[in-house]
């Protein structure tokens, strides 16, 4: 089959299209036709060396599937060839062909297209799994999220917006997509780069209250401003170190306010833990898509041969949503 190959890791020139072997799906998975993926943080993360897959998964680059189900393997039950689905997977997306688990599996509404199916399962099952499940976000709540213009930030916002439409959204910034995030209907954008430290601007939105969640992703930068923007018994759930692993933490502060950290990772999880993700993101957000409540926010959609033009995208951010690759 033809896929997106590496040649050791480093830069965008590292990848190669080329041939790889068509994968085989095992007991309880399935082997998909791949029509689209996306390119996520991760991906560029990957190729630098510094993120390998799960043990088992694919070395292809590639978190996330939309698709056909080509072949059913051993003990899959409740799918048939052909249906239209879309799925996490733990690599190998940036391919014709991929595994997935079938407990792992979405069906596709019929008001998507894969293009935009593609976008849904790294990042809005991300953004759900810590803004609400891992966050315990709830009506009349206030979260930040960090990094505005982002496919998961993004998708945060949108799904609070559906699912939480009571809750105030902050969100931080660059400058350059103030204009776009405020477009999405949020109540407070702050530019980072102007309010590196957004302790007073929360502090004030929120009458000395704080806030009740916040998704990051930047790391030890933060974490100060972040502790300090939290109220009493919020949660800091932290998805990623873009800014550094280590900071200093003021524990008193953290004791008196009953604050919570909490360090989430996606990929990395058991196989049924996925499973039970997947299937509450079913339940309570998927018809959100279906009925168009949610659309995904694509910024631009490349071949699957040009995919060091899209990886070049991300590395310079110069996209606000998702970057697709069409496969077929």
């Amino acid at each position: 089959m033809k896929a997106v190959l590496m040649e050791g890791f480093g830069g965008v020139e590292v990848m190669k299209i080329g041939e790889a072997e068509k994968p085989a799906p095992k007991e309880g998975q399935v082997l998909l036709k791949v029509h689209a993926t996306t390119v996520n943080r991760p991906d560029l993360v990957q190729r630098m060396g510094n993120y390998p897959p799960p043990a088992g998964d694919s070395e292809i680059l590639g978190l996330e599937v939309s698709g056909v189900i080509e072949e059913l393997g051993a003990g899959v039950s409740g799918w048939k060839v052909g249906d239209r689905v879309m799925t996490l997977v733990g690599g190998g997306s940036y391919a014709e062909y991929a595994v997935g688990y079938a407990s792992h599996l979405m069906p596709i509404p019929a008001s998507m297209s894969f293009e935009e199916a593609a976008c849904v399962c790294e990042s809005y099952i991300t953004a759900f799994l810590n803004i609400f499940m891992v966050g315990g976000l709830k009506d009349n709540n206030t979260v930040i999220i960090h990094g505005g213009g982002g496919g998961v930030n993004m998708a945060g916002v949108q799904l609070c917006k559906a699912l939480v439409p009571n809750t105030k959204i902050i969100v931080t910034s660059a400058p350059d997509k103030i204009d776009r995030v405020k477009g999405m209907g949020v109540d407070l954008v702050i530019n980072f780069r102007e309010t590196p430290d957004f302790t007073e601007v929360v502090k004030e939105f929120t009458a000395k209250k704080g806030v009740d969640v916040i998704l990051d992703h930047v790391g030890a930068k933060y974490l100060a401003p972040n502790m300090n923007s939290l109220g009493y018994a919020g949660r800091l759930v932290i998805i990623g170190v873009m800014s550094g692993i280590k900071a200093e933490l003021n524990l008193a502060l953290m004791m008196v306010k009953r604050q919570q950290i909490i360090g989430s990772v996606l990929r990395s999880r058991p196989v049924k833990d996925k499973g039970d993700i997947v299937a509450e993101f079913t339940r309570t957000a998927l018809p959100k898509f279906a009925d168009r409540t949610i659309i995904p926010i694509i910024e631009k959609v490349f071949t699957l041969d040009e995919v060091v033009e899209a990886h070049r995208m991300m590395e310079e951010d110069r996209h606000f949503g998702k970057i697709v690759i069409k496969v077929a």
